[in-house]
């Protein structure tokens, strides 16, 4: 009886736990392949997002990424310096800040479009299971932002 008492407690039963290290060990993944860029991981999800776009504001990428300004100002000027970006400020409201593509920036798209296949070769995983999982995922996201 008392064992049922704790079992909501036991770390193997914690959904969070499993979340965060999963999540430390996708991203230990990429680490060698983004090397070859002079990536990280957080830079990489940051260039992800303008490759979309070609440019943003620095709210609408912290948006994206779920994170916040303190985070996302160093990483941006980082990509800055190593000269994949431009940031520069609206000429209608200078509290807005705009991240643009180099030519550099944008070229780079090119030699990194085999990273997601790397990565997924790396999971050992059938693509189709880490399609659902995404799908799950999303939807979690989606009902904790709400």
């Amino acid at each position: 009886m008392e064992e049922c008492k704790y079992e909501s407690i036991k770390l193997d039963n914690q959904v969070c736990f499993s979340l965060y290290a999963a999540s430390r060990e996708i991203i230990k993944l990429y680490k060698p392949v983004l090397d070859k860029f002079n990536l990280t991981y957080t830079q990489y999800i940051a260039m992800l997002v303008l490759w979309e776009d070609e440019k943003s504001t620095v709210k609408d990428i912290g948006k994206r990424l779920h994170l916040d300004s303190g985070t996302l100002t160093p990483l941006l000027k980082k990509i800055e310096g190593m000269g994949l970006v431009t940031r520069y400020r609206d000429v209608n409201d200078d509290r807005v800040v705009i991240v643009e593509l180099t030519e550099k920036g944008r070229s780079l798209k090119d030699e990194v479009t085999e990273v997601p296949n790397e990565i997924a070769c790396k999971v050992k995983m059938p693509i189709e299971k880490l399609m659902v999982l995404k799908k799950h995922l999303d939807e979690l996201l989606m009902n904790l932002e709400r």
